[in-house]
């Protein structure tokens, strides 16, 4: 009998150590073992990735394929530049493949291009093996095991977690890999149409990364940031198991750190260097395996004298946050990702809400303009423009670094949302896509959700301000000073309040507040410029929480019929804020007139019919709580809200404005 020929397929698990799949793959004893990455097209042209993402993610290939030619010199990682569902038909009958070897990925479009791929390897005849190992458990048992529900809770998670079975022990690195077969590619390559593509704004050149199928060397080369006519990177944080393993040996070497570890009690304000470990961004490309973070801290944990930290607050807890978002996209697919349609997803009337087709019931990923006022907030608030420093810091950390401290996302994604501006959540996850090197499309939406107060946590009157929550953690504003270095000079309070110092003042410390950030930093007589605040934060605060507390009341979720053909307006006064003029409307939050240069959207899409919509909610809601038939409009769990006993539930303050300074401490996310 032959010995099989095996292609295995790395995506999201750029390591030889503790992966599931790649021994299953060895463990077929194959004649022949090809390590391949397809250059899929739907990541180059039509997901959001910066510079920064992508060159962590060729640092990871480039380590990865070093990793594999160091124990087979005759190896490497093919990276073949075609689509896989056009690649592999052609693939399997040019290199006689009898087996695809592949982790499991259940991110919504992973699991629907897979699919696609196995439909094609069964009719060739190839057998596919896939394997867990992207997170501590397999979502899809997690769901299975949560009454067939998204999971919306760590109590859910842990839960199970505890009938799913043991999270299993790492697994070492092989230290041998068959040779590859031959490598001869006797078929031509079907390039990808590029238009839209919605990274086209990153890039300085011309997009060449499908110039030839095995690249433009004939060599299964990892492709360049020219070739991907890419802007340079400007992250300082590099890629690939190498350092991933390293970094881990050296956090797991302080034990202390380790075992004691609290996320909510790390400094957002700490750089060089920052306050936590900063493997996620090794998480999201597996070039560090999770279980190999979870049993490195759990057996540090288990032996520790002290007393050490506990799940949530705790390193492993943080990982069984991961499994939770994993669990609730898994179990909802597409809809997750948004508002409309989602049935665990508050409905809130924000500012630029998402366009739907209604053919899919699916955003389209732009936006409608219902205030521009909004609009101008929104480009502020993404370009660190925003005349408030601590958020602006923030917003310029992220652009050019790709990573920020968990509180400081909490404190943009507050102040963009329910704390300030009232923009869709929808706008803040995509900027997130964009630019973080850590975003994963669950772990993303799933916070973006939290800070939002859509999904996952419900106290929306804890608003973190700009002003006193930094200060909290950074007196001097040493943070602030780092990325915002107009402000280097300013003393004291006036480095998070620069609009209250004096004229003199300003002259004296190099930097006058005036404008709006659009002139630049460099202003008249030598001396720098920053914009003065865009609103007055109090007045927002209150603006804001009125429309939460109103949209709460109402109680409408993304899948509500109501939400979903347009007549949800009737249950808001026209006065509202957001766009909640008339009674009837497009789909979702869209308007049918824009608010820029007074044009106007005429091509806004027709509501479904009641019938339609109420179809449709049943739909969706089957998948929120797992039963064949469902009401429309179910309560949520109380873990749904409050994720059971993580957020303490105190009494109803008696002014909710006094809550602005700092969300309660068991506020995680």
């Amino acid at each position: 009998m032959a010995k099989p020929r095996v292609i295995y397929w790395f995506r999201t698990d750029l390591r030889l150590h503790d992966s599931p799949a790649l021994k299953a793959a060895l463990d077929l004893k194959p004649e022949c073992l090809y390590p391949i990455w397809t250059w899929d097209p739907h990541y180059v042209y039509r997901a959001r990735v910066g510079p920064n993402r992508w060159q962590y993610l060729l640092d990871c290939q480039n380590d990865l394929s070093k990793s594999i030619t160091k124990i087979n010199p005759k190896s490497k990682l093919f990276l073949l530049r075609e689509a896989p569902q056009t690649l592999f038909p052609k693939l399997f009958k040019a290199w006689k493949i009898t087996h695809l070897v592949f982790e499991k990925d259940t991110d919504a479009y992973a699991r629907q291009r897979d699919e696609e791929v196995m439909k094609i390897a069964k009719s060739a005849g190839v057998e596919v093996v896939m394997k867990v190992g992207r997170t501590l458990y397999d979502p899809d048992e997690l769901i299975k095991h949560n009454h067939g529900k998204p999971t919306m809770s760590i109590s859910q998670v842990q839960a199970a977690g505890k009938k799913t079975g043991a999270i299993p022990r790492p697994i070492p690195a092989p230290t041998k890999l068959p040779d590859p077969g031959n490598t001869d590619l006797p078929f031509s390559q079907e390039k990808p149409p590029q238009d839209p593509d919605i990274n086209a704004t990153q890039r300085d050149g011309k997009e060449a990364s499908y110039s030839a199928l095995t690249g433009p060397n004939n060599d299964f080369a990892v492709p360049t940031m020219r070739e991907l006519g890419l802007q340079p990177a400007t992250t300082p944080h590099c890629g690939g198991e190498t350092l991933a393993l390293q970094t881990l040996a050296s956090i797991l070497a302080n034990e202390s750190y380790t075992a004691t570890f609290e996320k909510p009690k790390t400094a957002p304000t700490a750089f060089s260097p920052q306050s936590t470990t900063l493997l996620s961004p090794h998480l999201h490309f597996g070039s560090l395996s999770v279980r190999e973070f979870y049993w490195g801290a759990q057996d540090i944990v288990s032996n520790f004298k002290g007393k050490a930290s506990q799940p949530p607050t705790s390193l492993t807890g943080q990982l069984l946050f991961r499994d939770m978002y994993f669990g609730a996209q898994a179990a909802l697919s597409f809809p997750f990702g948004q508002t409309f349609n989602n049935p665990t997803c508050r409905f809130i009337p924000w500012h630029l809400p998402s366009t739907i087709d209604p053919a899919t019931q699916l955003v389209t990923g732009s936006y409608q303009i219902d205030n521009a006022q909004a609009e101008e907030w929104f480009q502020r608030w993404k370009y660190g423009r925003t005349g408030f420093p601590w958020i602006d810091a923030l917003m310029r950390q992220l652009r050019t670094e790709g990573w920020i401290h968990h509180l400081g996302r909490h404190a943009v994604a507050c102040f963009l949302t329910r704390g300030g501006c009232y923009i869709d959540w929808e706008r803040g996850a995509e900027v997130f896509e964009e630019w973080l090197i850590d975003h994963e499309a669950a772990c993303n939406i799933g916070n973006w959700q939290w800070l939002s107060c859509t999904a996952f946590f419900a106290q929306f009157y804890r608003v973190y301000s700009p002003v006193a929550f930094p200060q909290k953690w950074d007196k001097e504003g040493a943070f602030v000073k780092r990325y915002v270095p107009e402000l280097e000079r300013y003393e004291g309070k006036y480095v998070f309040e620069p609009w209250r110092a004096g004229v003199g003042d300003q002259r004296r410390w190099g930097c006058r507040v005036e404008g709006d950030g659009s002139e630049g930093v460099d202003g008249e007589g030598g001396l720098k410029r920053y914009p003065k605040p865009m609103f007055d934060f109090p007045t927002r605060r209150d603006i804001c929480l009125k429309g939460m507390k109103n949209a709460y009341h109402v109680g409408l979720y993304g899948n509500d019929p109501k939400v979903l053909d347009g007549t949800w307006r009737t249950l808001f006064d026209d006065a509202a804020e957001g766009p909640t003029t008339g009674g009837n409307g497009p789909p979702g939050a869209m308007v049918e007139h824009e608010d820029a240069s007074g044009g106007e959207d005429h091509d806004v899409p027709a509501p479904p019919s009641p019938k339609k919509a109420k179809k449709v909610a049943r739909e969706s809601e089957k998948k929120a709580t797992g039963q064949g038939k469902a009401k429309i409009g179910h309560k949520r769990e109380a873990s749904q809200g409050t994720l059971d006993g993580i957020v303490t539930r105190g009494k109803k303050p008696k002014k909710e404005k006094n809550e602005e300074v700092f969300p309660n401490e068991t506020h995680y996310g």
